[in-house]
């Protein structure tokens, strides 16, 4: 297997060396970096320090990050997949490009890793994070069956906490 996804409209695959200008690109645009990385401008090397912890992830059996393009096409509509906590349960992470937002690619790509971590890996417990002025990724959390657990404020800004029921969706 080659780890990729396949949903209606889009094609996952797993992150790779080569995608890092394209990734790089996606996570400094001011839109993507305000909601993920706390209006903090990634570096080149930290994207890559990311993308070799996915491959590393993923050689492990455990999943990591994927890019999601349109099947028609090929344009690059996101990413989605997941990061390790230091001892806690994958954390959900997905964004789409600011251009084709309101087309729900969040949904569907979060929706192919998450089915992908249930049924294929075996994983029960997931969890995500949010900025809580991040109104789209909330619903996009809720249309996943993700349940709100708690807030904090983290660096001086709000963040809520979700978890999905073992026995949840995708």
């Amino acid at each position: 297997m080659d780890g990729r996804l396949e949903t209606l409209r889009l094609l996952l695959t797993p992150v790779a060396e080569t995608d890092l200008a394209e990734v790089h690109a996606l996570w400094t645009h001011p839109d993507i970096r305000r909601q993920l990385f706390d209006d903090r401008e990634m570096s080149a090397d930290e994207a890559r320090a990311l993308l070799d912890a996915s491959r590393a992830h993923f050689d492990a059996g455990v999943p990591g990050l994927w890019l999601a393009r349109e099947r028609e096409g090929g344009s690059l509509a996101g990413f989605a997949g997941f990061l390790s906590g230091e001892g806690g349960p994958p954390s959900l992470v997905y964004g789409t490009h600011p251009e084709r937002w309101g087309r729900g690619y969040a949904t569907e790509a979060a929706r192919a890793v998450l089915t992908h971590a249930r049924e294929t890996l075996g994983l029960r417990e997931l969890v995500a994070d949010v900025d809580e002025p991040n109104t789209a990724s909330l619903r996009v959390l809720e249309k996943l069956g993700f349940r709100r657990v708690r807030r904090a404020v983290v660096n001086g800004r709000p963040l809520l906490y979700y978890a999905l029921p073992p026995e949840g969706p995708p």
